[in-house]
This record gives C-alpha cells, structure tokens and sequence, in this order.
C-alpha cells in the first residue's frame, strides 16, 4: 500500500524529526533536503525508506550527530579527509563543495574520505557537481554484499559508482551500484511483495533468484555483468581504501554493523576547456545518435543516465510522492515518540 505525499509536507515532517534527535537546525534541514530531493527524484530506496536506518544507525551510537568532516592532509588538488563518523550525508555534501572549490581554482579537486557512512543516494552528489558545471567521478566501497565471481561467499561490496557530465538540456548523471539492484531498490520490491524482475542475487543454495527476501537474507547481491562487475567493484574499493587510507569491504566485514567506509570525490570543471559551445554540440552528437533507433517495444524509446530521474522528479512535484504506508508510518512514529 502506498500513500501521496507532497515534497512540502515531507520536508517538515523530516525536518521536525531530524530536530528531536539532536541535529541543529542547519543540518536538520540538508538531511530533510536529501532525503525529500531523493524521493522526488523516485529513488524512494535512498530517500523516505532509509530514514528509519539512519535513526537505528544514530540510535546505536554508529553515527555521531555532532562531528564534522575535517581535512587530514593536502597534496595539491588531492585532499584526505576523515568523517569522524558523521553523518554519511553531511559529510559528502562538505566533500563535494569542496572537491568543487578545488575544480574551479584548479581545474581538478579530489577529496578522499575515510571513517564515514552512508550517503544515501549517491546521484545527488553528482547532480550537485553537474549544477556547478562540473564533471565528476565519485564513489564508495560498502560492506560485504556481493561474491567475488565463482565464489559462493560474499567478499566484494557493490559500491556505487557515479559519473557526472553537466549539459544545458538536461544533465547526465549516471548512479548505479555494481549489483544488478541496489539493496534499498531490493528492499523496496520485499516492502511491495513484488518479485524483482530479473535476477537479482543468491540464495543461501547459491542459485540465482528473483525472491527480495532470499537475497536480503544472504547479502549476496548479482555482479552486473558478472565477472566484469565483480572486477570493477574490487577495484573501486582498492582505490577509495588506498586514497583515503580507510577502510577497505574486507575490513567493514568484520563488523556486525556497516558504519565508517571509505568515498571518493572528483571533481572536473568543465570551464577549464574553455570551449563550452563545443561540449554541448558533442554531448548533443552522441544522445541524439542513441535515440535514433528502432524501439524493441512499440512506442519505446531510449534514456540517457538522469533523463528519467528529472522527469519524475518534476511529475512527482505536480503530484506528489508514492510513498510506502508502511515506511511513512514508521517516520511518523519515530517522530512521535
């Protein structure tokens, strides 16, 4: 079952509660923001559903509401930076700034975070850069989520991956976890009672399955592409373990809770070129290129990485929100009580 909510009525509903656990009225209103901007956007798994985790996460002591980000060391345009544990929200939106200020002085900026949590959607981050006309690569490791190929076991997290490209008619933002389905995307279809559509992960007999509550049971996510996927989510760990000297999936593992991983921010600006007519003109090249096909199905068409994500979150201001009764309903109740 589900119910609409309008983004104004959600942002106060976040806002109050985030207030009664002791966040400051500034913070309050980012994290009320993130979770609202990400909900709109139709990512209901990072947005309004993951409210009542990061409660449980402050509730546990796992995430400190009143630490801040801080820069541990400068390497030109490579900074490293420790979260203290904070906020996974706050502390990406103070990284991104920043990887952005180091862009637009230098052309480049790249912040390594370590002892942080979890950023929610990872996308919002990107669409922060590509309003500043920047490019950017970011990304995280996790805990252990998904199998190494051939392997039953998990050992390899599905650490999101995000690629910002900023264009006048419409940015590009790629957000994608290295599992065929994000495990807040699994969730959602188990809240539904849905089946996923395809395989999605494995069961505790490592055969591929379609059930939400056999892969949310054994944490062992489907690689995208198989193999290839496995490959890309080791190395995106070594790399935001060895940038940020923090925690590597292997080292998350060992805890009983997922809490301080490891991101990475990049940030490009795209002004540096100095040839901005011409970036839109490629840009154009290319998407036109891939919509000028013949559809697989009658009346389809084909996306670009963020085209969908803007149109529902302008759909979703019209009408509001499709939000999950149950998950709304345990908001309301954490603010309440």
């Amino acid at each position: 079952m589900t119910r609409t909510i309008r983004s104004k009525e959600m942002r106060a509903v976040l806002l109050s509660l985030f207030n009664n656990y002791g966040f400051s009225e500034e913070k309050a209103k980012l994290l009320a923001e993130v979770h609202t901007e990400n909900t709109l956007h139709g990512v209901n798994s990072h947005g309004i559903n993951r409210v009542p985790f990061f409660i449980e996460q402050l509730q546990l002591g796992l995430v400190k509401k009143d630490t801040e980000a801080e820069k541990l060391e400068g390497f030109g345009s490579l900074e490293r930076w420790d979260g203290g544990l904070g906020s996974g929200v706050l502390n990406a939106i103070q990284c991104t700034n920043r990887a952005i200020a180091m862009a637009k002085e230098n052309g480049m900026g790249l912040v390594a975070l370590r002892n942080t949590n979890h950023w929610m959607r990872a996308g919002y981050y990107g669409w922060m850069l590509a309003e500043q006309n920047c490019m950017g690569i970011l990304f995280t490791n996790t805990e252990p989520n998904m199998p190494a190929w051939g392997g039953k076991e998990a050992r390899l997290g599905n650490n999101p991956l995000v690629i910002a490209i900023p264009r006048k008619k419409g940015h590009i933002v790629l957000d994608m976890a290295m599992t065929q389905f994000s495990f807040g995307k699994i969730n959602e279809y188990k809240l539904r009672g849905d089946a996923l559509p395809n395989d999605g992960g494995f069961d505790a007999d490592g055969n591929l399955t379609k059930n939400p509550k056999d892969i949310l049971t054994t944490k062992s996510g489907l690689p995208i592409g198989y193999w290839k996927g496995s490959a890309i989510a080791m190395v995106l760990d070594m790399l935001a373990t060895l940038l940020s000297a923090g925690r590597s999936t292997y080292r998350l593992g060992l805890e009983a809770h997922e809490y301080g991983v490891s991101q990475i921010f990049l940030c490009m600006d795209s002004a540096t070129f100095q040839d901005g007519d011409l970036q839109e003109k490629l840009l154009g090249e290319i998407i036109s290129y891939t919509k000028d096909i013949t559809p697989t199905q009658p009346g389809g068409k084909t996306y670009y990485p963020g085209e969908k994500s803007l149109s529902n979150k302008i759909e979703n201001e019209k009408n509001g929100m499709q939000v999950s009764e149950e998950i709304w309903n345990r908001v309301i109740h954490l603010l309440n009580n």
